[in-house]
């Protein structure tokens, strides 16, 4: 089971909210119980990265990508793409001799919060430079509300 908490003073841990106060009847007081804590992303940040995401794969040529697969998997390699190109990826060798490389993953147990601060700043310029090198001035301004 899976309950969201906040810290609070004195080492407290308080349900986030009253549904997961709710969930949490059924723990007696003062019994011991064991916790694995895992630290949740900003998702208000996560979130902000995701809509950069959809904002640049509305402004790709969509009739090249439908072409080449579904817009899901081309929505998914956009971002892979990008990640890549803002310097986020990791590389391996293959057996054919070749190198791939590989989007790092924006999940949080994979990428620190700070990391994921400097990979969205990374992301926004990455798009700047290859998807709207040539866009009017009305997508830039919309470009730069993502800063």
């Amino acid at each position: 089971m899976k309950i969201k908490f906040y810290k609070a003073q004195a080492g407290v841990l308080v349900p986030a909210d009253e549904v997961e106060a709710e969930r949490m009847v059924r723990f007696k007081t003062g019994e011991i119980y064991e916790i694995d804590i895992k630290l949740s992303r900003n998702p208000k940040f996560l979130a902000k990265m995701m809509v950069f995401f959809n904002f640049c794969f509305a402004h790709m040529d969509g009739v090249v990508i439908l072409e080449h697969g579904s817009e899901k998997m081309q929505r998914e390699r956009m971002r892979k793409d990008l990640t890549i190109l803002a310097g986020f990826y990791e590389q391996s060798y293959r057996l054919d001799g070749s190198i791939r490389t590989e989007a790092k993953s924006l999940a949080f147990e994979n990428m620190s919060e700070e990391d994921f601060s400097d990979c969205y700043h990374a992301v926004v310029q990455a798009a700047m430079k290859h998807i709207f090198k040539s866009s009017d001035e009305s997508i830039y301004n919309q470009l730069m509300s993502f800063f």
